[in-house]
């Protein structure tokens, strides 16, 4: 395929022991940790007792997918997203599982209304106002990638700007025992089209072969969440420039450029 470009306009970042991106490139630059990391995000998006009781999948990607936007100063009002993430919300996707295989009648209606894989797009949608289109992916292993691709191509068919958002959390029971996961994990970028504004300059495209082994700083140390596959472009973007190859599944991989990110 041919390559497809974008400027990256913002970024948003945060995981267990690095709530933001100035912490994760902190961290790159040389390993500092903050003093005392939240063990959740908390959300601006939403009201303080939504806050309190959204799913720990629903806080994280708000929380970057907020970041982001306004590091972009872009309205998110109209700003298309794209919400990628393996599973949702781990817990309930295995409460219900269980529960439908044991007792299907014990099935909680409180528990059941969080339990689409877009949740997190429906909070956004709502809490931002947005009445641009949204989309919620998941392709395992390779989700991260195949969002990427899914913005990339909407940039290159027309769409002025795209928010992306990727992330996932903590797995238990027997969902966990098929996909391990360990605590939280979340990354968003606002892309343009790369001839609109002076960012950072992100080039991809489709290969024939496997994503690279994770090698970066971020990636090693949060290498045990189920949305890993996407830090090597985190690491890079946080470097300043690089070139990583992400799993596209399917013997692909998507490779990836990024240059001219001053940090």
């Amino acid at each position: 395929m041919n390559p497809l470009d974008a400027r990256i306009a913002g970024i948003g970042f945060w995981a267990s022991g690095l709530p933001s991106w100035e912490a994760a490139q902190a961290f790159v630059a040389d390993g500092r940790l903050p003093d005392a990391a939240p063990r959740r995000p908390s959300p601006e998006l939403l009201a303080p007792n939504e806050r309190r009781r959204a799913p720990e999948s629903v806080a994280v990607a708000l929380e970057v997918a907020l970041a982001a936007t306004r590091a972009a100063g872009h309205d998110p009002t109209t700003l298309a997203s794209i919400f990628t993430s393996g599973h949702g919300d781990f817990a309930i996707t295995g409460y219900m599982c269980e529960t439908l295989a044991d007792d299907p009648r014990a099935i909680s209606p409180i528990r059941f209304h969080n339990s689409v894989h877009n949740a997190a797009a429906g909070y956004w949608t709502i809490g931002a106002g947005c009445t641009a289109t949204t989309t919620a992916i998941s392709a395992g292993p390779a989700t991260f990638a195949q969002g990427l691709l899914e913005a990339l191509v909407q940039l290159a068919t027309g769409t002025p700007a795209v928010l992306l958002v990727a992330y996932d959390v903590e797995s238990s029971g027997l969902l966990g025992t098929l996909t391990p996961s360990r605590g939280l994990l979340g990354g968003a970028l606002v892309l343009t089209r790369a001839d609109a504004g002076d960012g950072p300059l992100l080039r991809a495209s489709l290969r024939t072969g496997a994503g690279a082994p994770p090698e970066g700083p971020l990636a090693l140390r949060l290498r045990d969440n189920a949305m890993a596959p996407m830090l090597p472009l985190f690491d890079a973007l946080a470097a300043g420039a690089g070139r990583v190859l992400l799993d596209a599944g399917a013997a692909q991989a998507l490779e990836v450029e990024v240059e001219g990110m001053h940090v």
